[in-house]
C-alpha cells in the first residue's frame, strides 16, 4: 500500500502543480497554439466529467470519486498481494482521480488545458489527471484480460 500511496502522491503533486501554473499563466478560455491545427494549451473550467457529462453536478461527481476510491481499495487492494504492474496501475488511477477530486472540492471545477484537434475534430479539452485515469484503466483491463487468459490456460492444462 505504501508504494501506491507514493505513486498517487507523486502524480497528485504533478497534476496540481501543472494546474496551478496553467491557472496563473492563462486567463479563462485563453489559448496558446503550440502546433498549429493540432495542439494548443487552452485553459477551461469543467464542472462535469469526461465530455462534460454531469455538468454542474459537482456534489454528485465528488461523491462518485470518493466512492470509487473506497470501492477500488476494498475490493481490489485491501489484504491482497499486488504485482508491481498492479501497484503502478492503481497508483495512476488514484492519482488521477484525486487530482480531479481536489479541483472539484477546492475550486468548484476541474481545470482542463490539453487541447487537441485531430483530423479536424476538436477533441474535448482534458488534463494530466485524465491521462492518468485513462492509462490506468487501459493497464487494468490488460491485467484483467491477461489474468483471465492465465486462468483459462491453467484450467485447460488441468483437464488435459
Amino acid at each position: 500500500m505504501k508504494k501506491i500511496v507514493a505513486i498517487t502522491s507523486f502524480l497528485l503533486l504533478i497534476d496540481q502543480g501543472i494546474k496551478m501554473l496553467i491557472d496563473h499563466i492563462f486567463a479563462l478560455n485563453e489559448s496558446l497554439v503550440l502546433i498549429p491545427h493540432f495542439f494548443s494549451l487552452t485553459k477551461v473550467q469543467n464542472t462535469g466529467a469526461a465530455w462534460s457529462i454531469f455538468e454542474g453536478n459537482q456534489l454528485f461527481l465528488i461523491l462518485i470519486s470518493i466512492f470509487a476510491i473506497f470501492f477500488l481499495y476494498f475490493f481490489f487492494i485491501y489484504k491482497k498481494k499486488l504485482t508491481t504492474f498492479e501497484i503502478f496501475s492503481f497508483g495512476l488511477l488514484f492519482g488521477g482521480t484525486l487530482g480531479n477530486l481536489v479541483d472539484r472540492i477546492f475550486r468548484g471545477h476541474v481545470i482542463d488545458y490539453l487541447d487537441f484537434t485531430i483530423f479536424g475534430y476538436s477533441f474535448p479539452i482534458f488534463n494530466f489527471a485524465d491521462i492518468c485515469i485513462v492509462v490506468s484503466i487501459i493497464f487494468l483491463c490488460i491485467w484483467y484480460w491477461r489474468d483471465e487468459q492465465c486462468k483459462n490456460s491453467l484450467q485447460r492444462k488441468k483437464r488435459d
